[in-house]
């Protein structure tokens, strides 16, 4: 008897053994299977990225091991991942292309166009400032804790606590970084070198219970509930009041120790041409964010002549509003600042801006059922961008939805200045940041179902910006800009990103300095001086990613032309936003591929 009870256990242990052994093969050898490849190599990237872990919000509350830890940035966790990189394309080519239906082709070749385009980057790793005015870790990890890192219970804010204390080591590993770039010649510019001082300086010049990480978590236990206990949020707090004092503070102190060493030896605020191998760097930059093979010097004419024509169309709502004398610039800036453009420059003017945005927003999304058949699921909100990065930050970002629907996708605005708001630009804005431009391509993106996990992910800079500013042209289109002046703030934003083409490639491929720049784009787009300089500031620290709107947009307006004149009274627009937003972010060789078989499609 007891010999025939025995198999059962047996055989269970022979299939715990296979079982592993399968599970090995898979996980550290190439799989069985494509499908498993890609959900491998996202896990296995995953996995190893607590922060982004928590960005996403992927995986249930039971699952979560990572929210208590910082992601590894040393050199050393960057060099195992560019070696996954070429192991996981080596494997990626290793399967036939040609057995697969023309779905998984797609899926195939977005990846292999993505790792073969990082692949190609690598000489230019460290061709960048980890510390800058932007998006540099000295605000990223601060600006994550506050927006990205969920405190829905007691755990959670020691979770966040429990983050605070290993920012020493996160800095560290940051710096070496930024030391080891100095060492190669990669210097940063004097402005950002400065910004970045001032920047780090007042952060750490707040009393540890005055500072906006204290405060964030404050306003996340403010909304808990039930509501914890007064004893336990009073011992929760006086631990992050001394890991910001004890931790945080030391490390953020490290780099401004560092960077006023830096600051006698900072490059002239040059574009990346004095860099070593600065041009061929800036020659890749191109391709990679417009996912095209454009030089530079062809970027550079296309934004001449797309500069000529907005200039021609502006001009004629000028001349309407009895605006004659000047350059186009000096007489949109007399409008931006008229006293009927303008709001209160108080906290109730700033909180009636954010308003305002919203009920725009809220206006075109009750009228884009007869342009869309496929909508997000989970809805927009507009926030304020965090004070402490007002003064560097872009005027306005988009923030993606948490997966799990926990986080609204989040339009920031930058209230700096009520003078940069001006009322005939924002719907504009409204329309690319939120809907229907980042939250539709973005989100739609995310909710892709029967796709690989990396397609509802990985970006491509010049389909989601292309589209972004698509939508600005489609909401005047279908009716939601027909006042001249609301017109002219989206003339103003297409000039502006036709200016970039002409700006940026000045900057970096024909050497303009940083003051040819400004002046060419206050004369051509009359946006206030502040928001001028933080653009072109923000061109030299990241060259050719501005480029990426303009060549998107024309790419997706060309293509749905070419589909127009193909089909005729068969074309149906909301049929072609659905096949462009339902791929996911795409390279524009890949969407062209996509909408032609589209055309195919719907003329059989």
């Amino acid at each position: 008897m007891w010999r025939w009870l025995k198999w059962p256990f047996r055989l269970f242990a022979l299939l715990l053994v296979v079982g592993l052994g399968w599970f090995l093969h898979e996980w550290n050898f190439k799989p069985w299977s494509l499908r498993f490849f890609y959900e491998r190599a996202f896990i296995q990237y995953a996995i190893d990225d607590p922060q982004m872990l928590s960005s996403m919000r992927m995986l249930p509350s039971w699952l979560d091991w990572y929210s208590d830890d910082l992601t590894d940035v040393s050199l050393a966790r960057q060099d195992t991942l560019r070696q996954k990189l070429k192991d996981d394309y080596e494997t990626l080519k290793s399967y036939d292309r040609e057995a697969l239906t023309e779905e998984e082709k797609l899926s195939y070749d977005v990846l292999d166009y993505f790792l073969a385009t990082q692949l190609e980057g690598d000489p230019f790793r460290f061709h960048n400032y980890p510390a800058n005015q932007l998006f540099g870790f000295q605000n990223g990890l601060p600006t994550f804790m506050a927006t990205q890192h969920p405190v829905r219970s007691v755990g959670d804010a020691e979770d966040y606590n429990a983050r605070l204390e290993k920012f020493p080591t996160y800095f560290e590993q940051q710096m070496e970084g930024v030391r080891l770039r100095v060492d190669k010649g990669i210097v940063p510019p004097r402005f950002v070198v400065e910004k970045v001082l001032q920047e780090a300086k007042d952060f750490v010049a707040a009393k540890p219970d005055e500072n906006m990480l204290y405060a964030t978590l404050v306003d996340k236990l403010d909304k808990i509930e039930p509501a914890i206990e007064a004893g336990q949020r009073q011992r929760i707090l006086t631990a992050t009041k001394q890991r910001i004092e004890r931790s945080v503070y030391p490390a953020m102190q490290t780099l401004v120790d560092y960077y006023q060493e830096l600051l006698p030896k900072a490059r002239p605020n040059n574009g990346v041409w004095d860099l070593p191998q600065g041009e061929a760097f800036y020659a890749y930059q191109v391709r990679e964010h417009t996912s095209t093979t454009m030089t530079p010097e062809e970027v550079h004419q296309l934004g001449l002549a797309e500069v000529a024509r907005i200039e021609a169309e502006m001009n004629e709502i000028l001349v309407g509003e009895g605006l004659i004398e000047g350059t186009i610039g000096e007489r949109v800036d007399q409008i931006s600042q008229r006293p009927d453009q303008l709001y209160e420059d108080s906290d109730a003017g700033r909180e009636q801006i954010l308003a305002d945005y919203q009920k725009i927003i809220d206006e075109i999304d009750a009228g884009l059922d007869p342009y869309f058949g496929v909508r997000p699921k989970i809805g927009v909100e507009v926030k304020r961008v965090p004070e402490f990065r007002e003064k560097t930050a872009p005027g306005a970002y988009y923030n993606a939805p948490a997966f799990d629907g926990s986080r609204p996708g989040v339009f920031y605005a930058n209230l700096r200045s009520v003078k940069e708001v001006a009322k005939f630009g924002m719907r504009t804005l409204a329309y690319h940041e939120a809907i229907p431009g980042h939250h539709f391509q973005t989100t739609i993106q995310q909710e892709l179902t029967g796709v690989p996990m990396f397609r509802k992910i990985l970006g491509f800079t010049a389909f989601s910006e292309g589209w972004a500013l698509y939508a600005e042209r489609l909401a005047w289109e279908i009716g939601y800009q027909e006042n001249p002046l609301d017109n002219l703030g989206r003339l103003q934003a297409e000039m502006f990103r036709a200016v970039r083409l002409v700006v940026d490639t000045g900057l970096h491929h024909k050497q303009w300095t940083r003051e040819q720049a400004i002046d060419y784009m206050r004369e051509k787009t009359g946006m206030p001086p502040t928001d001028v300089v933080a653009e072109i500031e923000r061109y030299i620290v990241m060259p050719g990613q501005a480029l990426a709107y303009k060549v998107g947009m024309n790419t997706i307006l060309r293509l749905r032309e070419e589909a127009k004149t193909e089909l005729g009274d068969k074309f149906d627009l909301k049929g072609f936003h659905d096949v462009v937003l339902t791929g996911g972010d795409l390279p524009l060789t890949l969407l062209e591929r996509l909408v032609k078989a589209w055309v195919a499609d719907e003329k059989a």
